[in-house]
């Protein structure tokens, strides 16, 4: 074995002693492109299977997490993945991905592709974001008065979490929540079911509306004939799941842009599990302006770098 690797370092020297280095402007330039493009595969490759790196940007995890805050993602916990975007560009990729260690649990912190706005099959943009799961695959979710039930138990307010109750009340709301036409607010929400593989969806003329995008974010399409649904073309009255999903709430739970006004997250979509806070810092004044480097600089919230996130 020695000798093996004698050989192999020996031969390693000989490359680099007799590869020719670049002597022209242009030899130059496509050096340093290997270079970038090499490095931009590596991160693609670490990001997709390992660790992923997530900047709060809002403050809908508050005070768990806050604007600001830079964080590790666990990506190996629910799943590795191929390269889901071109690292600087924000170009999104198919991709791929491998089993976990486990599904998500209720409780547990969750980094995810956002699936869109409501009425969006996918979102405009490719964005991650954060949430706490609240309820998985299977369960009913239900929100009284801003006191939130699974399955038909009352769960506490994270410790860190923050209520604000009516402050940001509207009176549309009901207008805004998902799913269309249910009239739900942020206060008073469900009860719902959170889909399941497998699941049959009944479907009538009454109903659609509320499921029409949760079926196109499925992959399908869904037209009407006359007083026919037509799901990929065919007449059905029902639609069975073909994903598991769970539901998303911010702790900052009156402040929040959350499942209750956009959906259902699918297992597919979840990213990660956030480790640790390797950075973190203000990035916006009292009146919600962008502060520059050096501000930022002067605003570094030490005492939170290294914490864990719960």
């Amino acid at each position: 074995m020695s000798n093996f690797i004698k050989n192999a370092y020996s031969k390693y020297k000989s490359y680099k002693a007799n590869k020719k280095k670049p002597q022209t402007f242009s030899e130059h330039v496509v050096s340093w492109a290997k270079t970038i493009i090499g490095a931009i595969i590596f991160v693609m490759i670490i990001n997709g299977i390992l660790i992923a790196s997530f900047v709060v940007p809002t403050g809908s995890m508050e005070r768990t997490v806050l604007t600001g805050d830079f964080l590790f993602v666990n990506k190996f916990i629910y799943g590795p993945t191929t390269p889901q975007i071109i690292p600087f560009l924000n170009i999104p990729l198919p991709f791929f991905k491998f089993p976990g260690v486990r599904d998500p649990k209720k409780n547990d912190i969750i980094v995810f592709i956002y699936p869109g706005d409501r009425d969006q099959t996918e979102a405009s943009e490719f964005q991650y974001f954060l949430k706490r799961c609240v309820a998985t695959a299977g369960d009913t979710l239900e929100i009284r008065n801003n006191v939130l039930y699974v399955n038909g138990k009352e769960v506490k307010l994270s410790p860190t979490g923050v209520l604000m109750p009516n402050q940001f009340s509207e009176p549309m709301e009901m207008l805004r929540t998902f799913p269309k036409g249910r009239n739900y607010t942020h206060t008073n929400y469900g009860p719902i079911v959170i889909p399941k593989k497998g699941d049959v969806i009944n479907l009538s003329m009454d109903n659609l509306s509320e499921w029409d995008t949760f079926i196109k974010r499925e992959g399908k399409t869904v037209e009407l004939q006359g007083d026919k649904i037509l799901i990929d073309g065919k007449a059905s009255s029902t639609y069975t799941v073909e994903r598991d999903y769970c539901f998303g709430l911010g702790d900052n739970r009156d402040q929040s842009s959350d499942s209750r006004f956009w959906g259902f997250i699918p297992y597919d979509n979840i990213v990660g599990k956030p480790l640790i806070i390797y950075w973190s810092w203000e990035i916006r004044d009292q009146y919600g302006r962008e502060y520059g480097l050096l501000d930022k600089i002067k605003n570094i919230r030490w005492g939170r770098i290294a914490s864990t996130v719960e």
